[in-house]
């Protein structure tokens, strides 16, 4: 058995992020999922670039502040307290827009914890 309680200010941030990543995923060891928290201030995204799944299914938890998800369907808005989810083969790119006016925290959670992320071109399409 194991069991972890875990200040995200603990976590040292990833670095060369866009925005403070904090994997937990890390931190613990865990295997089957991945778990990450961000502080995302106006401006700036959460992954690295416009992205797409293969395998991974990801949701993103609102703690604070307003997220919004460009996706090929048009921007979603993700108020605080609410959850945007993305099945596999869904492209998105987290952001906070520059004229938000506050910093928007989340908790990502991904499973299977594959490296299955490859960028995504709206282009493409």
């Amino acid at each position: 058995m194991g069991y972890h309680v875990v200040d995200p200010e603990d976590v040292e941030p990833t670095p060369d992020r866009p925005s403070e990543h904090r994997s937990i995923s890390d931190y613990c060891d865990l295997e089957k999922m991945a778990l990450n928290v961000y502080r995302v201030e106006p401006g700036e995204p959460l992954p690295l670039a416009y992205h797409v799944h293969a395998e991974q299914e990801e949701a993103f938890v609102v703690l604070a502040g307003t997220l919004h998800v460009e996706t090929p369907e048009g921007e979603k808005v993700v108020p605080e307290g609410n959850i945007f989810v993305a099945e596999p083969e869904s492209p998105h790119r987290a952001f906070v827009p520059e004229d938000a006016e506050e910093t928007v925290r989340a908790v990502a959670i991904g499973a299977p914890p594959v490296d299955d992320v490859r960028p995504y071109e709206p282009d493409d399409e």
